[in-house]
Order: structure tokens, then sequence, then C-alpha cells
């Protein structure tokens, strides 16, 4: 992201969707950066995996396994 750097840490974030299948490359990946990785948070089964990171400006960003459509049909069940 192209900005100043963020004096505090916030939820705001940019969202990636990625391939279930491709998920802990892309987990590797990062963390091979170093930047700071922030837990998981509690998911429901079907709602796909999150890997949340901040980047050295404290910009945070999302990558994905599934879409906003599938997490709420998976909500409305």
């Amino acid at each position: 992201m192209e900005c100043d750097s963020l004096s505090d840490r916030t939820y705001n974030h940019v969202a990636f969707k990625i391939n279930d299948e491709e998920f802990d490359i892309y987990e590797a990946k990062v963390r091979a950066l170093g930047v700071d990785l922030k837990p998981s948070r509690p998911r429901v089964e079907g709602e796909g995996r999150s890997l949340y990171f901040y980047d050295y400006d404290n910009h945070l960003f999302e990558l994905h396994t599934g879409t906003l459509s599938e997490r709420l049909s998976r909500y409305s069940r």
C-alpha cells in the first residue's frame, strides 16, 4: 500500500481470495517475510480459512480461502 505508516494497528484491512489448496504455500511465504501475523480467530466450519498479517507500516492484510457469498450462505444455516 502506498500511504503513510499507521501509528496504530486496527482491524481495517484489505482481503485477497486464495485457493484453499494454496493456503499452506501462502502462509509459508508470509512467515518467511518476518511480518507480524495475527492469531487466527475461531471459524465456523465451511467459512474458509484466513491468514491475517501486518506489513511494516502497520497495514493489515487478509488472505482468505472463501467468498463472501459462501460465508453468508454458511451463516444462514
